[in-house]
């Protein structure tokens, strides 16, 4: 039991270690190199854990091989744009001008009715509000909307807005993030007055707080646990 649970943990380990130097962008929409590489980790990964007569390395070996062909592949494929189409292949316009594009359909193997669940997904509900649809070459479908459709800006309408910026994390389950507190231009002396005016006297009575460059605070209070 000992011995499955060491191999358990190794194999856990080198998993996470291999999917992070791969990068963010692998975790998300996979391209065919990337799906491939990950159905075939997970079966080397599962062997030695199935049966403990197999030796961990016929598993780790195939993996960092697995994991440097991929980095390899990666790194080609940023500088050769032709490899880059040969192994990913090129993004295919499904929708143009309101029409749908039925060959290019077929020759994706997309449905109207695969199409059709994508626009719903997307708040669309009639083709001919849309102007462009892109089959990326991760399979998702993005959409551009004729301009008759799209929302209405503030610029459109000549209104002046300030851009609010992004809210920064200050306090996280009770929790003061100083590194964000420093990032968002303010100290403990300001973060005790704010805790103060709204009745707080420290963080851990605090859920979540944000500021944004605005000056704009948002608090939720932790909730009484049952």
């Amino acid at each position: 039991m000992v011995i499955v649970l060491i191999r358990t943990l190794l194999i856990y380990a080198l998993l996470l270690i291999t999917m992070r130097l791969l990068g963010k962008r692998q975790l998300g929409e996979m391209e065919l190199s990337e799906f491939v590489v990950a159905a075939v980790i997970a079966d080397l990964a599962a062997l030695p854990l199935q049966d403990i007569g197999i030796p961990m390395l016929n598993a780790v070996v195939p993996i960092v091989t697995l994991f440097c062909c991929e980095l390899l592949i990666a790194g080609l494929s940023m500088k050769s744009i032709r490899l880059r189409t040969l192994l990913f292949g090129r993004p295919s316009i499904l929708i143009s001008g309101g029409r749908i594009l039925q060959k290019e359909l077929l020759q994706n193997r997309f449905t109207v009715d695969e199409l059709l669940q994508e626009l719903r997904s997307q708040g669309i509900a009639d083709v001919r509000s849309v102007e462009t649809a892109v089959l990326e070459t991760d399979g998702r479908l993005n959409v551009l909307l004729c301009a008759a459709a799209q929302p209405v800006k503030p610029t459109q309408l000549g209104i002046a807005v300030t851009e609010p910026g992004y809210p920064i994390v200050i306090i996280n389950d009770g929790r003061t993030l100083s590194a964000n507190l420093r990032h968002s231009g303010h100290d403990e002396a300001w973060l005790a007055k704010q805790l103060k005016s709204r009745g707080i006297e420290n963080a851990d009575q605090v859920f979540l707080m944000t500021v944004n460059t605005a000056g704009d605070i948002y608090l939720a209070k932790r909730e009484a646990q049952p």
